[in-house]
């Protein structure tokens, strides 16, 4: 599993050194365009699925029928489905496989984010593991990572000059808020309350916004679609509360990804909701049944003809 992520997170990490280049080694900055970017990117990935989806959605009544028909027979409704997915040309697996990628994608981002020190700056794998040992406490309680380091170089706990020299290189500021910080959250708010607890708040209040905007679009594209609204204030929740255990890059990638892939998602499902999607489809059918009617009506007259 290291390979593949290594695999992948070299060139990206190279592209997201590249683009931190062109605004002064702003780590916030590039973190934004290379989330937009990869956003960009999957695209075709994020059309592909929501194709997929509509096919289950206009093959939806015959599959209804055909569980009606094969009733608690699983074995024969299994292959009846198979079959009739083959006859209308729809793909099982079509919306499965972009998620999947997706996901190893994002993984790789989150590590890339994570590891600032490898694809960023480029530090030698032994100098971090010495600083890692170096942090002490903070790997005995899992809490060690390459921003943690940072941090620990940046206040002095540890002294590095490998690491050091090279900080100068990436700025981690965000309005003032240092990213490789960690926020801990405590309930005594107006003396614990530090500018790192604006990263996870900013993490959730994007993730309510691309969930409202979410809600907002299935509605408008299935207003008989059963109510989501839970489950989508849910994970916003969860994502708060883990947001207090991460560094405030991480929460920041959060924050870019769900507004932009949000922003992005609304558009497909926009311009390729199902009833518009449905109506193509319908079109093409009905212009080839014209075509097919108009063919057949030529070749009688030539028939008449003769």
């Amino acid at each position: 599993m290291n390979t593949l992520f290594n695999f992948i997170n070299k060139p990206l990490g190279w592209l997201l050194e590249s683009i931190a280049g062109l605004f002064g080694g702003n780590f916030a900055a590039a973190v934004f365009l290379f989330t937009l970017f990869i956003n960009i990117l999957l695209i075709p990935l994020s059309v592909k699925s929501q194709k997929s989806s509509v096919q289950q959605t206009r093959i939806k009544p015959k599959l209804d029928a055909l569980k009606e028909k094969c009733g608690d027979d699983k074995q024969k409704y299994s292959m009846e489905m198979q079959k009739l997915y083959q006859e209308e040309g729809v793909s099982m697996s079509g919306g499965c496989l972009p998620m999947i990628f997706r996901l190893i994608l994002m993984m790789s981002i989150y590590w890339l984010i994570m590891q600032p020190l490898t694809y960023l700056m480029h530090i030698d794998a032994e100098v971090i593991k010495e600083a890692t040992t170096a942090l002490g406490d903070a790997v005995k309680n899992g809490r060690a990572s390459e921003l943690t380091i940072i941090e620990a170089v940046k206040a002095g706990t540890i002294e590095f000059p490998e690491i050091a020299s090279k900080l100068g290189t990436v700025d981690f500021g965000f309005f003032g808020i240092d990213l490789t910080q960690t926020p801990k959250f405590s309930f005594d708010v107006f003396h614990d309350a530090k500018p790192i607890w604006l990263m996870p708040i900013i993490a959730f209040a994007a993730q309510i916004l691309s969930s409202l905007l979410s809600m907002k679009m299935q509605k408008k594209i299935n207003p008989e679609a059963p109510s989501m609204a839970g489950m989508m204030l849910t994970m916003p929740l969860i994502s708060l509360i883990i947001g207090f255990s991460l560094p405030g890059g991480v929460t920041f990638y959060w924050a870019c990804s769900s507004l932009i892939g949000g922003l992005i998602q609304v558009g497909v499902q926009n311009f390729y909701g199902p009833h518009k999607m449905l109506s193509r489809e319908r079109s093409k059918e009905l212009n080839k049944q014209c075509d097919f009617e108009a063919g057949q009506i030529a070749k009688l007259g030539s028939a008449d003809d003769e």
